[in-house]
């Protein structure tokens, strides 16, 4: 990671301060990127990235504050202006800026819905896509973006985060086939670690009060020990994946491949449907799950 320029979204705090701090001890030259606003995504504040940065420089590294929101187009190719103009090149970026506005399905409202996909599901392609000609000019570079087993499968009252999620997974696999040619890598964490956001579910019923404490028990350090690996040229081999952090322990997660067919001569009407199709099939439907539901042991 030695003098590597990578910019980190969301970056004040959680999971991405942890990723910036550890870059800047590797090395590598940090763009610290923090809007400041509330888990929500309410107002703004310098503070956060500008605390970050100092530690970093404190500790020896090179880094810089930014405060631009990564939800529209101009303001996303500001934060990659910051680390050209600093430091002269881009080699990563780490999409992590994230908000959570949920609400159960048939009450979200539209500006619930709209400012989630804008921060995760746009701020990641903006962020990206100003990122990417310079990856492309120079033949190298590598995106890491934040998924969530929210949208991969699935969580109450989280429709927005969860297409948003979901969106970016396919966003990834897109850019790494795209950018392939170019020696520009692309992928995804899914990650399990106590967080500000994390820390704004629910925890009423005994349930998710166990959920929030086995959470709690999963360190942001832990997955920005892997986002810095995929960073890094050491996984040249990975692309266009999908790995869970949870603890200490590192998963690649599956993604969507056929898993029975069946097939008729004739074509199909709604009798064969019911008849012939629906008893072949539905055995490998997928169980309607949540993500608890799935990951549903003490982290290691």
């Amino acid at each position: 990671m030695q003098d590597k320029v990578v910019v980190v979204t969301g970056a004040g705090n959680g999971i991405g301060r942890a990723t910036a701090l550890l870059l800047g001890s590797l090395g590598a030259k940090v763009v610290v990127n923090d809007l400041g606003a509330s888990g929500s995504g309410e107002g703004g504040d310098a503070g956060p990235a500008t605390l970050v940065a100092q530690e970093i420089i404190a500790a020896g590294g090179q880094a810089v504050a930014d405060t631009h929101s990564v939800a529209s187009r101009e303001s996303a190719g500001a934060i990659i202006q910051t680390a050209i103009s600093h430091f002269g090149r881009i080699d990563g970026v780490v999409n992590n800026a994230g908000i959570l506005r949920d609400r159960i399905f048939h009450k979200m409202n539209e500006d619930e819905w709209r400012a989630v996909i804008d921060v995760h599901l746009n701020g990641t392609f903006y962020v990206s896509r100003a990122a990417a000609p310079y990856f492309k000019d120079q033949e190298s570079g590598a995106f890491v973006h934040m998924t969530s087993t929210s949208g991969l499968v699935g969580n109450f009252g989280q429709a927005n985060y969860a297409a948003a999620k979901l969106g970016i997974a396919a966003l990834s696999k897109s850019i790494a086939l795209d950018m392939a040619r170019f020696n520009v890598r692309s992928n995804c964490i899914a990650p399990f670690a106590w967080s500000r956001l994390i820390g704004t579910l629910p925890s009423e019923t005994e349930a998710e009060k166990q959920r929030l404490a086995r959470m709690q028990s999963m360190k942001p350090e832990q997955v920005a020990a892997v986002a810095a690996f995929l960073v890094s040229d050491e996984s040249a081999e990975i692309d266009g994946q999908i790995l869970a952090v949870r603890g200490n322990e590192v998963m690649v997660m599956s993604q969507p491949r056929p898993v029975a067919s069946v097939h008729n001569a004739h074509g199909w009407d709604q009798e064969s449907l019911r008849s012939h199709a629906l008893p072949a099939l539905k055995r490998a439907f997928t169980p309607l799950d949540r993500s608890p539901d799935v990951f549903c042991w003490d982290p290691v």
